[in-house]
């Protein structure tokens, strides 16, 4: 882990300069306080409770500071480990939080295998780091260990056929300047990929820009030491063969195969998944919450009138609006494009979502018959969970 280590001490990354948190906030899955109560509590976590939280493999603290800022701004209690081996990295991640004012977290620098000994959590952040291991399912297996009962994990692995071209270009710069420090490494590579020609698969490939985000975005995507990718089929093995379970991938469409063809009846849900993301051949990522084996189980429902709705990245009085005059926004996300199409009559249900009100307030609010409600309802529940436009927490009220 030696080549690793060095790599995020001379390019910590995601590069990120922490006076700009005086100004923004960046957000993203997984880690959003409304995502993790969907997928791992059931929407139905007591938020009064504090969050013991663990960062694995935190780099420069996008996922901590998502997660804390937002639960400090909800007034909801935590406790947060960062773990990283970069102490550079780490060292960004803690000017961020200080300029937040963030408190609750400790900060450690070493490896995410030593989780047991810090735990147990609630929930485990794990983004973009599992498939950095010399030994992946290690990793899993050591986060699972240092799972609390009824917790869960917010991970990120890469995927490879969204990636095309990044693995030979990998493995040729890595034998062409084995032995070179890193910023030797990143000025050879950096002025032969110039002269690649323009068919070459990395450069006809739209999904991927990490190579034009800087000196730290080029060596991670292209120079890295050790970077493996998962397909579906395996990363659900391994999930399964280190004690955990999926509980949802956040983009449920990237993995829909009746979008593309009928599903035969011979094939089960893992496989149909992986015929997606082999159809499909741009998913970069995957992204998802994973809980543990013995207590599997899938993300909230709105079966349950006792959870709250919350509209993610889309406005409720503006989704309301498109709702009621027809309209059916595009869609588009890892080069898959689709419609939102909402029922007409379901407006006034959209617009009452505020993220403090139950689906049972809503029902009652809006004088519908239980039955009629919940036969609207499951139709925009159809039409958003998808895209992972709509999500169910209580982190709000």
């Amino acid at each position: 882990m030696s080549e690793v280590r060095d790599q995020y001490e001379a390019y910590p990354y995601p590069a990120r300069d922490p006076r700009d948190e005086q100004t923004r906030l960046i957000t993203g899955s997984p880690s959003l306080p409304q995502e993790i109560d969907h997928y791992v509590f059931g929407g139905q976590r007591d938020w009064s409770k504090p969050l013991r939280i663990l960062v694995a493999g935190g780099g420069t603290g996008d996922g901590l500071i998502q997660l804390t800022a937002l639960l400090t701004r909800y007034g909801k209690p935590y406790e947060a480990t960062y773990i990283d081996l970069s102490r550079a990295s780490r060292e960004v991640a803690e000017a961020r939080a200080k300029t937040r004012g963030l408190t609750g977290i400790t900060f450690q620098t070493g490896s995410l295998l030593e989780a047991a000994a810090m735990g147990p959590f609630d929930y485990i952040d794990c983004c973009g780091v599992l498939h950095h291991l010399p030994e992946p399912e290690a990793g899993f297996a050591a986060l699972r260990d240092a799972l609390a009962p009824g917790g869960g994990m917010g991970f990120m692995v890469y995927a490879p056929y969204g990636r095309s071209g990044v693995y030979p270009l990998q493995a040729a710069f890595g034998t062409l300047f084995a032995g070179q420090p890193p910023e030797a490494r990143l000025k050879a590579a950096r002025a032969l990929f110039a002269r690649l020609p323009d068919g070459h698969p990395f450069k006809c490939n739209p999904n991927l820009n990490d190579h034009e985000a800087g000196e730290a975005g080029f060596y991670d995507l292209l120079l890295h030491s050790q970077d493996r990718a998962f397909d579906v089929g395996t990363l659900v093995e391994t999930l399964t063969r280190t004690g955990w379970a999926l509980s949802g991938f956040t983009l449920p469409v990237l993995y829909d195969l009746s979008r593309l063809v009928p599903v035969p009846d011979h094939i089960d849900p893992v496989t149909a998944m992986a015929l997606a993301e082999q159809l499909h051949g741009t998913i970069r990522t995957h992204t998802g919450y994973a809980v543990a084996l013995e207590d599997a189980r899938t993300p909230a429902s709105g079966r349950n009138r006792a959870l709250v709705p919350q509209l993610k990245g889309v406005d409720a009085a503006a989704l309301a609006r498109a709702a009621a005059t027809g309209q059916t926004p595009k869609l588009d996300t890892d080069g898959i494009t689709g419609r939102l199409s909402l029922p007409r009559d379901a407006a006034h249900l959209i617009a009452a979502v505020d993220g403090r009100r139950s689906l049972a307030e809503i029902a009652k609010g809006t004088g519908m018959d239980p039955m009629a409600f919940g036969a609207l309802w499951s139709k925009v529940e159809a039409a958003l969970l998808p895209w992972g436009l709509l999500l169910y927490s209580g982190v709000l009220r």
